[in-house]
């Protein structure tokens, strides 16, 4: 996790003149956010997204019959 806040914050200062460079670097922000949040999700929801997984596609394979 150190590697991307370090990545970040260089990436942040090298650019920092420019608004084109601001702008790269608030997409940047935002999609370390949203992989964060994805991550915990995943974490906290991964067994119960396989179980439904698994419970949707023995329903799907009943019907198909």
């Amino acid at each position: 996790m150190l590697s991307v806040v370090t990545f970040l914050t260089v990436l942040f200062r090298s650019t920092a003149g420019s608004r084109r460079a601001q702008t790269m670097t608030e997409y940047a922000l935002i999609l370390a956010a949203i992989a964060i949040v994805v991550y915990v999700a995943y974490n906290t929801l991964g067994n119960d997204i396989g179980t439904l997984v698994n419970h949707v596609d023995s329903i799907l394979t009943t019907a198909a019959t």
